[in-house]
């Protein structure tokens, strides 16, 4: 079994282009329809003539206590240019004492960003007024740093409420969909060897037919799993998306969704009978499950009772369902236990399908 394990992997370092096309694709769908700053903030064009506003606290207040981020332009004809475009719904214009905001699309935002601004400028004018009587620099750090009240914020939600992480969304859907690719061409493998006549000469050798099946399994599981890994940890650690602290344990939950794709290419495997066949199949079954199961939106924004029925029956579904779990929802692990028991009980249903389909439809 260790020997076609390791011929696997030495197959898979001289021909990596499957597996490296999937990750890359993992990666590239993520960031384009997630984001690659991490962030929900909108962006506010701004500009200023006087460098001590720059150089103030007031824009990284607005920073740090909204959803809005300055970002600073150097011509105020730019900053026209970009509101008459439509590329931003407004910009600002700082002034010593006062500011314009040039508004192109007059939408709720506006006024929500007009009450941040005077909220920051009256703060600014508050710290500068404590530095000048007290003749103390950076008294807004001194207050920030020896306050008298320690503020803890909670929030709570219904049992039912919908939650969404658009950037979460789009790492865990796209993730889980291109894993699907590089494990079902890994386990087509096996289709190939028995057209070429290796699976025969394999066969003939001391090894048993069982142990053959185990390293193909553990083959197609290691490629797919490591693959997920490294897009989670690029997202992570790169594009500092928020796990909300449970990084660790989505990677460790990623293994049951894995086994049960493994088990559903060794199921397909076994119902077709030529190349081609394969090949119409996957995609078929890959796009259909990515859409029924939620990887391309969220399930509850879906009406339809069948559909949602039907998702019951996919994978993605329940690899989604503990993945947004244990990041958004905070499951526990009685929450977790479910959707990770119907995904091994695919994996064990499916493996056992397809292993008899293989055997039966296989003429040597």
């Amino acid at each position: 079994m260790s020997g076609i394990f390791i011929t696997k992997i030495k197959w898979l370092i001289r021909n990596p282009w499957t597996f490296i096309l999937m990750t890359f694709m993992s990666i590239l769908f993520a960031l384009i329809t997630g984001g690659a700053n991490g962030t929900n903030k909108i962006t506010v064009p701004a500009y200023t003539e006087l460098n001590q506003i720059k150089n103030s606290s007031l824009a990284e207040m607005i920073d740090e206590k909204s959803i809005f981020k300055i970002d600073w332009v150097t011509d105020k004809r730019a900053l026209e240019k970009k509101i008459l475009s439509g590329k931003h719904e407004f910009g600002i214009v700082f002034n010593q004492d006062d500011y314009d905001i040039l508004v192109g699309i007059n939408s709720p935002n506006v006024v929500l960003f007009e009450n941040t601004v005077k909220n920051a400028y009256h703060l600014d004018k508050q710290f500068n007024q404590l530095e000048q009587a007290s003749g103390e620099e950076n008294v807004k750090e001194i207050i920030e740093n020896n306050s008298f009240f320690n503020v803890k914020s909670q929030w709570f939600h219904g049992q039912d409420t919908f939650l969404f992480d658009g950037n979460l969304h789009t790492l865990f859907g796209f993730s889980l969909f291109f894993v699907i690719y590089t494990i079902a061409y890994s386990v087509f493998q096996i289709l190939l060897e028995k057209r070429t006549g290796v699976w025969d000469r394999v066969i003939l050798s001391p090894v048993r037919k069982w142990e053959m099946y185990v390293a193909n399994f553990l083959y197609s599981f290691l490629i797919g799993y490591v693959q997920v890994v490294i897009v989670f940890f690029i997202f992570r650690f790169i594009v500092k998306v928020d796990f909300h602290g449970m990084f660790w344990q989505t990677l460790l939950l990623l293994i049951p969704y894995v086994l049960a794709i493994v088990a559903l290419s060794i199921f397909i495997i076994g119902t077709v009978n030529t190349i081609q066949q394969f090949n119409a199949v996957i995609p078929i079954v890959s796009v259909s499950m990515a859409m029924i199961g939620g990887a391309f939106w969220p399930l509850d924004i879906v009406d339809s009772t069948f559909m949602l029925q039907l998702s019951k029956l996919i994978p993605i579904t329940y690899g989604m369902e503990v993945l947004y779990g244990v990041t958004l929802y905070g499951y526990n692990l009685e929450q977790i236990l479910y959707p990770v028991s119907i995904l091994l009980l695919m994996t064990v249903v499916l493996t056992g399908l397809g292993i008899h389909l293989m055997e039966r439809n296989y003429i040597s």
